[in-house]
């Protein structure tokens, strides 16, 4: 609150502003006004204000005393329409999605009542297809958020195509997105995985083609390694703990990871030196995703031993487009205020404060939380043409995968990669990805 006052209430009105403040500048106003207030009352007694203004001084006194408390009375008195019951998917328990997703879940328990479903899935495919198939609202997911989005690898079969997915929130934590493997091997690069068995996890696009990336930072391919497949993330890192490969992908704050790090063969990160302009232009024509950063998170991993690596959000809590604006407005918002009470349960839980959230991924964000985002000024311009311009790609990817249908080819999967290919061109976008894989 903002007024401006007549020092003798000589003015037959009183203007007043009202503008968002914090509780510390809207209580030294107040203070102000009751300071204020005590003078008017002196000069009430000696006749130089009128009672009627004493009045109204009064009255704007309190209402600012009110105003000094809307930040913390807005939260307590936020009722969010959330259902008795929400589902979300996540990774197999013991994960950091996992562990993030229940401890969120924890304080939409204790606040609102929720009772937070989390169903765990081995893969890609075992996380979004309950979304898909509407038995979860939600999806505490990885990367394959965007490989969901543009309709590739295991999305890109008839039962799939691209999805309209949309960012709730995502975390952005101190960790990396790395290819660890086994400290009894001496390896020390990425180009030193050549023969050594490398997992392949069965119906899990993200892992393999991250991995993918990684290899190609050394300068490898599948090709160069011994692939081993697994049937899931927990088995895949098992494998490994167990002798049966040599390396593994995940963030370096995984629950897995730890096993390795305790066991005799122990954890090693390889780095990806954010220098060697070889390493990122190799990594960058697999995946469009990854940013460098250093990780001060993780196993074998601290602010005194950092990791020179890669990065991208994980988890990534997302929707579908057409899931209740209202409802993802509120999990924004719970998210966001109720941050202090999960933010120690797991490493990677820092990564859901506001100031961490990239608004310029490569997945747009719900209507829903672009309301909230907008609603505590942190949403620019900049971010809602960006949102914008990924909207526009998935509706040509909506358009093309139709007209896929309605031609239903022989040979599907690769005569929708071309055609995915050619429609993203002619709409000034950049496919990515041409060839089934």
């Amino acid at each position: 609150m903002r007024a401006f006052l007549d020092p003798l209430c000589v003015t037959p009105y009183i203007a007043v502003r009202f503008e968002p403040l914090e509780v510390a500048e809207s209580l030294k106003i107040c203070f102000g006004g009751l300071m204020y207030l005590l003078k008017v009352m002196r000069g009430l007694r000696v006749g130089k204000i009128s009672t009627s203004c004493f009045s109204a001084l009064v009255s704007l006194f309190m209402f600012g005393l009110f105003a000094s408390g809307s930040v913390t009375a807005a939260e307590d008195t936020f009722e969010p329409k959330f259902p008795k019951t929400m589902s979300w998917s996540a990774y197999n328990l013991g994960t950091t999605g996992y562990n993030q997703a229940v401890a969120i879940g924890k304080a939409l328990k204790d606040n609102y009542g929720v009772n937070l479903r989390v169903l765990p899935g081995k893969n890609d495919v075992s996380r979004l297809l309950p979304l898909q198939r509407g038995r979860v609202q939600f999806s505490a997911n990885g990367v394959a958020t965007y490989f969901g989005q543009e309709g590739v690898f295991q999305f890109a079969g008839k039962t799939w195509g691209p999805m309209p997915l949309r960012i709730v929130m995502a975390s952005h934590g101190e960790s990396n997105q790395a290819l660890a493997v086994a400290d009894d091997l001496g390896i020390k690069t990425y180009a030193d995985l050549r023969g050594k068995r490398v997992p392949f996890v069965r119906g899990a696009p993200a892992l393999n083609v991250t991995t993918e990336a990684f290899l190609a930072c050394g300068g490898l391919t599948w090709g160069d390694v011994e692939r081993v497949d697994f049937p899931g993330y927990s088995a895949m890192w098992t494998g490994v703990v167990n002798g049966q490969a040599d390396a593994a992908y995940a963030t370096t704050v995984s629950g897995p990871t730890r096993k390795l790090e305790a066991s005799p063969r122990g954890i090693f990160w390889p780095p990806a030196p954010h220098d060697d302009e070889g390493c990122w232009q190799r990594m960058a024509t697999v995946v469009p995703f990854m940013q460098k950063h250093m990780a001060t998170r993780g196993a074998a991993i601290s602010e005194e031993n950092p990791h020179e690596g890669a990065t991208y959000p994980y988890p990534i809590l997302i929707t579908l487009a057409k899931q209740d604006e209202q409802i993802v407005h509120d999990l924004a918002k719970a998210v966001h205020l109720h941050y202090d009470e999960y933010k120690n349960s797991d490493p990677g839980s820092i990564g859901w404060a506001m100031d961490r959230q990239n608004f310029m991924w490569v997945v747009p964000f719900h209507a829903g939380s672009v309301r909230y985002f907008k609603s505590i000024g942190v949403w620019s311009d900049a971010a809602e043409s960006h949102n914008q311009r990924l909207i526009e790609r998935q509706d040509v990817l909506a358009a093309a995968w139709q007209a896929q249908l309605a031609a239903d080819p022989e040979e599907f999967t690769q005569a929708w990669m071309t055609r995915r290919a050619q429609a993203l061109e002619a709409a000034g976008f950049d496919p990515i990805w041409r060839e089934a894989n």
